[in-house]
């Protein structure tokens, strides 16, 4: 695949959720709720500030982030789902 983002966006692949709930019941995937976790696949440049400078992006590709619940757009690519985002709404890094 390949996607280069523009400008401060992200490309993030959803982290994989578990299929059954604590107490061993199964969920379907049609009530499951999207997770705000994921993988950053890949990254823009960074953003232009107002004096004309280019601010480079805090998350590196690889960083595992978590994000504001409804922020981004969705996107299939080779039948996998993904989520562009600005870098501004990435709450945190969740470091290994």
């Amino acid at each position: 695949m390949k996607f280069k983002p523009l400008k401060d966006r992200l490309l993030v692949k959803y982290s994989d959720e578990p299929e059954k709930s604590s107490g061993g019941i199964y969920i379907p995937d049609s009530a499951k709720e999207k997770p705000q976790k994921g993988e950053v696949i890949a990254a823009g440049p960074g953003r232009i500030t107002d004096d004309g400078k280019l601010q480079k992006m805090e998350i590196k590709v690889g960083d595992v982030v978590l994000f504001e619940k409804y922020s981004g757009s969705k996107i299939n690519i080779e039948n996998e789902e993904y989520l562009i985002i600005k870098e501004d709404d990435i709450l945190g890094i969740i470091e290994k």
